[in-house]
C-alpha cells in the first residue's frame, strides 16, 4: 500500500465519520427545536386561556355580588 493510497483511504474514513456526525448533530438540532416550541406552546397557552377565563370569572363573580351590595 503506497502513502497515496493510505492518505485516500484515511480521507474515505474521515468523510464517512464526518457524515455520521452531522447525522447526530442534525437530529439533536430538530430534537432541541421542538422542544423548545413544545416549552413555550406549554407556557403561552395556559396564558392564553388564563386571560379569556378570568375576565368571565370575574365578570360572573361580580354579578353574583351585586345583589348583595
Amino acid at each position: 500500500m503506497t502513502n497515496e493510497e493510505q492518505i485516500l483511504e484515511i480521507l474515505k474514513e474521515n468523510q464517512k465519520i464526518s457524515e455520521l456526525t452531522y447525522k447526530a448533530a442534525e437530529k439533536t438540532r430538530k430534537y432541541l427545536f421542538y422542544t423548545a416550541i413544545l416549552t413555550v406552546l406549554m407556557f403561552v397557552l395556559p396564558l392564553l386561556g388564563l386571560i379569556i377565563v378570568i375576565p368571565m370569572f370575574l365578570n360572573s363573580y361580580l354579578k353574583g355580588l351585586d345583589g348583595l351590595i
